[in-house]
């Protein structure tokens, strides 16, 4: 018996161990990288398949070309339309980039049914099948969305092994990790994807989740790289689009002026993208609305996007003007090239089976293809964001950045043919640099981040030319943000996803007083699950003390319980004594005030009974009498009655009697908002403090309460009836400092008004 006890104990301590393993932190991230490297790896596979099976079917019918753009266009829409009614049918949380749901939920509005099973399937299969219809969209958005509904799904299964993964706040934190792993498992970039997510998705940024981040996502980008090397697809593991440009003199000084200047132009450009962007959505939405023919379906919409952006692409068509054959893989790993293209605006012969040979026509040198290109894909990537699919702006605004800067590379390069002369030595110009810094200045001026130059460094492998990155995008950012706000903002106001009407005000605040009787205090603890009380001085002044929690306020009735006891074994005479039928351990247990973590749970038990103990005297005499049944009681023993009667009286007393505080630890300093606080305010106080309530008050007085979680509604009420407008081009450079949004001049004065009158 003896062996079996020990064989049972040591496998009790084996199970415990073996469980707080799998429940650690670095697991959970570790698993979160692999299950993300593998699904964006999953993803490259089945589009790189459907991409040649396109490049197949359309080489097959070049007998005609009739039937080459048939098989053009109709590939292409097959795939969009099943996407798109696959999303539509599956889960419609699928659709869009999935960046602006995830920050409105790490911004305090949890969007749950953004984050289940049903979605992430719904996202990755119809987003591999839009990216092999060769849409002009991207997959790092979707993916980011991705990571998120990864790392909720994941904590849901790690808490059977660790109970810390119960806990709701510690899980939205996690969301934030599950960004960086979405962004450097699509471009091998751990760096800039965990700057990228305390950019994009966050306000303010948790310091704790900084090595988790690092962590998940050094481990998934060493995975998305190593599977090619284990599917023999690459030798090696190096950056996804490396690139060849020389190490010894990498940029002259002359040419920072023009970096800068193409961080200027960048940023004007992608203020123009986001408001372009803002307009197709809101006639979008009009057309959605008024229910109009093409919106009566998910069908429509999407194939006649399709047909047209697939008829402007076709090669021997207009697309010839545009190296419409190229995938955007494909133009990129062109752009970022080291070698010049062109010789006075011709571009040089090339083999056919190289990028290069898509860019030379024999009618249009290369400034006019590579502006064409950059004009047609701007307004086409600007129109298939919107599409109801699942689809990313990253990698098309990557693409258009690339374009731009190697038109000016290739326009340098014709200008100075023979390069720099520095101390006798000939440099020329390398324009796949300047490739490189544009599509980093174009994505910092529509995403508003900075992390975009880290991840083009990481992407390409270039860390000699970090200064000209980080001028242009620098630039980019300050000349777009002053003109619009970012596209993930954009998306968020014109889908009516408002992070900052994330609060409610209460206008019955539960309070005590100093002159509270234990009979309040019950009342109070019955009637709600509040952790914290307001402790005012009365109801008059309602002038706030202090707050006192919940536990505290259970301690004070555990110790009137044990002092009633005490007086009732004292005062009674011996023969009229009340048998108690807890035993001595449930009397000490119930002496203790709870500890803070159970009351800030579902009320136990224990406080149920110490909660239902005053509620009458028949409930009392059920706790304390060793026999409930009274009335069988008072048959046989009709002496008791008095008794009874007395003891009735006696606890009446007790129940009326002032409490008293001196025992009960109390906060003197609760956080407090001063009710003509503008939403704004209130949103960036409780982001910083990570507060769930505070209480609004009015020269010291109690006048409300700030809930983060319950009823935003009353907030979505003072909203403009037709939502919030986006600013048009130039806008803060007209009446600065004058004009604002209707929502940041909301006070709570004001709300708590609208409360009254509803």
């Amino acid at each position: 018996r003896r062996r079996s006890l020990s064989d049972l104990t040591w496998a009790s301590h084996f199970q415990r161990l073996f469980v707080s393993f799998i429940g650690a932190d670095w697991i959970y991230l570790m698993l979160l990288g692999f299950i993300m490297a593998v699904l964006s790896f999953t993803v490259d596979i089945f589009v790189d398949l459907f991409t040649e099976a396109h490049s197949w079917i359309y080489n097959l019918a070049d007998s005609h070309v009739v039937l080459q753009y048939l098989a053009w266009v109709t590939y292409s829409l097959f795939l969009m339309c099943f996407a798109a009614g696959f999303a539509n049918m599956v889960s419609i949380q699928a659709t869009g980039s999935g960046i602006p749901e995830t920050k409105t939920s790490l911004r305090g509005v949890m969007l749950q049914e953004y984050f289940t099973f049903r979605t992430l399937v719904s996202k990755v299969i119809s987003l591999t099948c839009v990216l092999g219809s060769e849409l002009p969209v991207g997959k790092e958005g979707p993916f980011v969305h991705v990571g998120s509904v990864c790392a909720a799904l994941l904590c849901r299964f790690m808490s059977l092994f660790s109970g810390i993964y119960k806990n709701k706040a510690r899980n939205e934190e996690m969301l934030t990790v599950g960004c960086a792993v979405g962004i450097s498992c699509c471009f091998a970039a751990p760096i800039g994807g965990a700057l990228f997510s305390l950019e994009v998705t966050s306000m303010f940024f948790v310091a704790r989740n900084y090595w988790r981040g690092f962590l998940s996502a050094t481990f998934g980008a060493f995975i998305f790289r190593l599977l090619p090397v284990w599917n023999r697809q690459e030798e090696t593991l190096t950056a996804l689009y490396a690139t060849k440009y020389r190490l010894d003199f990498p940029f002259d000084l002359y040419e920072l002026p023009i970096f800068a200047a193409m961080g200027i132009v960048c940023g004007f450009g992608g203020a123009f993208f986001v408001y372009l962007y803002g307009k197709i959505s809101l006639f979008v939405k009009k057309q959605k609305a008024k229910n109009s023919f093409l919106m009566k379906n998910c069908f429509l919409y999407s194939a006649l996007v399709s047909v047209l952006i697939s008829t402007l692409t076709f090669p021997p068509g207009f697309g010839q003007f545009m190296g419409g054959r190229l995938t955007k893989k494909d133009s990129l790993i062109s752009f970022f090239d080291n070698r010049t293209w062109s010789n006075h605006g011709i571009v040089a012969d090339f083999d056919n089976d190289d990028h290069l040979a898509a860019w030379k026509h024999p009618q249009a040198n290369v400034f006019i293809i590579l502006s064409v290109f950059i004009i047609m894909k701007f307004w086409m990537s600007a129109l298939s964001i919107t599409l109801p699919i699942p689809c990313g702006s990253f990698v098309p605004i990557f693409v258009i950045g690339a374009a731009f800067g190697r038109l000016v590379g290739e326009g340098l390069a014709t200008l100075f043919p023979d390069g720099f002369n520095v101390d006798g030595h000939i440099y020329h110009i390398v324009p796949g640099a300047y490739a490189v810094i544009g599509a980093a200045a174009l994505a910092a001026g529509v995403t508003h981040t900075i992390s975009t130059g880290v991840i083009m460094m990481e992407l390409t492998g270039q860390i000699n030319y970090t200064l000209p990155i980080l001028i242009s995008v620098i630039l980019a950012n300050m000349v777009s943000q002053s003109l619009q706000p970012s596209i993930y903002d954009t998306a968020i106001l014109s889908s009516s996803l408002h992070f900052i009407f994330s609060f409610h005000f209460t206008l019955y605040v539960r309070y005590i007083t100093l002159n509270s009787t234990y009979r309040d205090i019950i009342k109070i603890l019955r009637s709600g699950n509040l952790k914290t009380l307001p402790l005012v001085k009365s109801a008059e002044s309602m002038l706030l003390l202090g707050s006192v929690g919940r536990v505290q306020l259970l301690g004070l009735l555990t110790q009137r319980m044990q002092h009633l006891r005490e007086d009732n074994a004292s005062t009674m005479p011996v023969r009229y004594k009340v048998r108690f039928q807890t035993s001595t351990e449930e009397s000490a247990s119930a002496s203790t005030a709870k500890p803070l973590k159970s009351a800030l749970k579902k009320p136990p038990v224990d406080e149920e009974e110490i909660t239902s103990v005053y509620d009458s005297g028949l409930n009392l005499k059920k706790f304390f009498c060793s026999r409930p049944e009274i009335k069988a009681m008072e048959v046989r023993h009709p002496t008791h009655t008095n008794v009874l009667q007395k003891f009735t009286e006696w606890e009446e007393q007790q129940l009326v009697e002032q409490v008293t505080f001196s025992s009960c630890k109390i906060d003197p300093a609760p956080f407090q908002l001063v009710e003509h606080t503008s939403l704004h305010k209130t949103h960036t106080m409780f982001s910083v403090l990570n507060l769930d309530y505070a209480y609004v008050t009015s020269i010291g007085r109690l006048v409300g309460a700030v809930s983060l979680k319950e009823l935003r509604e009353a907030i979505e009420d003072c909203t403009p009836a037709d939502g919030v407008r986006l600013r048009p081009v130039l806008s803060t450079f007209r009446d600065r400092g004058v004009r604002g949004t209707t929502t940041e001049t909301i006070a709570l004065h004001q709300l708590l008004e609208h409360q009254i009158s509803r």
